[in-house]
């Protein structure tokens, strides 16, 4: 089994990174072949089980997966297979809205981040182990995390978390990190709020990363990617789409390793795109899927909204 980007994919000792996404889905097999015809492959469907504390039995999670490997992150889709407690916030967030909920920052100092929480009152929870099954090319092996989580709520905005890939070989597969889109990496991730000083001063400490304002926006940027807070109104007038609600994660930008040949893919499988300033892609998930995906060449100056 050959794993090129493997080794990258978690981030220095005092470093951190935007890891992954996680769209909340009803139906995770109608949702996967939308983000298949735009060009996506994706894993298998997997189904997860953690401790949820160090001395537990193993349990079934009450979640299962399919999975966007990129060469840099990933995308996931998340749906609720039980009546466990994190099958219960899965649901209650779909209610709120179909989309993006979940936002997994990358990190490779899980229990450093556990105690910056608690010094900043954040009262995060016991670190969580989490596996699945995950088959290679030749056998089946089962893919560890340590999660570290804040109670539901803590964040308006989402579930957001800090995650430590133990094993990145076994999902970091090359046969699942080729894309016909050209997809390469997970970037940004956009945030509307009310109120975006509050959000990315909290997020600043939630991080230990500074916040820089822009014109309409605030930043805060990890080693790999940035969290963007912007008003409904910035938004809207940037996009020209308003929020279904506040707090919202909206959408995220995929950096892409040919933007013109992401372009042509779009416009040969009838995806509905619209034009951004400096040829940058918006594409509109169906409502099934929720939120909005922004596609930018490698090397795209910074978004400016």
């Amino acid at each position: 089994m050959t794993n090129s980007t493997s080794h990258i994919q978690v981030p220095q000792s005092d470093q951190l990174c935007v890891d992954h996404v996680a769209h909340y889905v009803e139906n995770i097999d109608q949702t996967s072949q939308y983000l298949s015809s735009m060009g996506f492959t994706l894993t298998p469907f997997s189904v997860q089980s953690h401790k949820v504390k160090p001395s537990s039995t193993l349990e079934p999670a009450g979640a299962g997966n399919k999975c966007v490997m990129l060469k840099q992150g990933y995308i996931e889709l998340l749906t609720p297979i039980s009546t466990t407690p994190i099958a219960n916030q899965l649901r209650s967030g779909i209610e709120r809205y179909i989309g993006i909920h979940l936002l997994a920052i990358g990190t490779s100092k899980p229990l450093e981040d556990h105690a910056r929480l608690v010094k900043e009152n954040f009262t995060p929870l016991e670190p969580v182990s989490l596996q699945r099954k995950i088959k290679t090319e030749t056998t089946e092996e089962t893919a560890h995390f340590k999660v570290i989580r804040v109670p539901q709520g803590t964040m308006a905005e989402g579930r957001i978390q800090f995650c430590h890939h133990l094993t990145p070989n076994f999902l970091w597969q090359n046969r699942w990190t080729q894309h016909a889109n050209h997809a390469i990496a997970i970037s940004d991730i956009i945030f509307c709020v009310e109120d975006p000083q509050e959000a990315a001063e909290r997020y600043a400490r939630y991080t230990g990363l500074p916040s820089i304002s822009r014109k309409n926006s605030i930043r805060i940027t990890t080693n790999r990617g940035s969290l963007i807070f912007v008003t409904a109104s910035t938004f809207s007038n940037k996009i020209g789409i308003n929020p279904p609600t506040l707090p919202w994660i909206a959408g995220y930008i995929i950096k892409t390793g040919d933007q013109s040949a992401t372009l042509n893919y779009l416009k040969n499988s009838g995806i509905p795109y619209q034009s951004l300033k400096n040829k940058r892609l918006l594409v509109s998930l169906p409502q099934t899927l929720g939120g909005h995906i922004i596609f930018e060449g490698v090397n795209s100056e910074v978004i400016d909204f």
